[in-house]
């Protein structure tokens, strides 16, 4: 039986490319226009009646509060990471 050499097929070289040029970053949406609930709260605050307007203040300061407290405890989220399994060993008798 003769044996026969065989080669593999010739590989192609990969192509010359720019992968700089080529990647471009995810898009990622800028954030809320925030502008018109600015708006809002003046156009608000300039209708309401001054014996109410302590009252308005306050509302204001207690949402703002509230954003805070949701932006600390998604910071807190985001700073824990992933949380650790726990492993229990079991002893195998």
């Amino acid at each position: 039986m003769d044996q026969q050499e065989t080669k593999p097929p010739p590989r192609a070289d990969p192509p010359d490319w720019d992968w700089a040029e080529q990647y471009t970053a995810p898009h990622r949406p800028s954030g809320p226009d925030l502008s018109a609930l600015i708006a809002l709260l003046d156009s608000l605050r300039r209708l309401i009646p001054p014996e109410l307007q302590e009252q308005f203040n306050a509302l204001q300061r207690e949402l703002l509060l509230t954003v805070r407290g949701l932006i600390d405890w998604q910071l807190e989220r985001l700073e824990a990471g992933k949380p650790e399994a726990q492993v229990e060993e079991i002893p195998i008798d």
